[in-house]
């Protein structure tokens, strides 16, 4: 029994422009793509950059430049925490983040998302959860 392999995904040329089978980002006509995740621009709150979510999706704010070290930054810091809920090491609900076996509890206090990290109480965003550090990995 004989074994081939596909067709080739060589470059081909469209109007003079050089182009491949394999494009994301802009070459494949969104303002930013991450193989197998969808990234959505969309209004966030204040203050909020991006968000990543447990269906799999990554929101990044509409007030980002695209194509910005900072849209990749972004895209960089919320991607770690999608891989860390396809994982199973984070996950989110509405009254509690599990990351790492740990329980943390969430709730609404004074109109503001807050989490109980080790006694504390903090707001949702703060850079001073666990799962915040591993994301930054030290370079926020």
């Amino acid at each position: 029994m004989a074994f081939k392999l596909g067709r080739s995904r060589g470059n081909y040329a469209v109007g003079g422009e050089i182009k491949t089978k394999m494009r994301f980002g802009q070459e494949a006509g969104g303002d930013a793509s991450v193989p197998g995740t969808p990234v959505i621009r969309k209004p966030l709150e204040e203050g909020v950059l991006g968000e990543a979510n447990m269906d799999g999706t990554i929101y990044i704010s509409d007030k980002i430049i695209p194509g910005s070290e900072e849209e990749r930054q972004v895209i960089n810091h919320e991607m770690r925490h999608a891989t860390d809920m396809k994982v199973g090491k984070l996950e989110y609900g509405d009254d509690y983040v599990k990351y790492n076996g740990d329980t943390f509890a969430r709730e609404t206090i004074n109109g503001k998302d807050m989490i109980n990290v080790y006694g504390e109480w903090k707001e949702a965003g703060d850079h001073g959860f666990p799962w915040e550090d591993d994301a930054n990995n030290g370079t926020i």
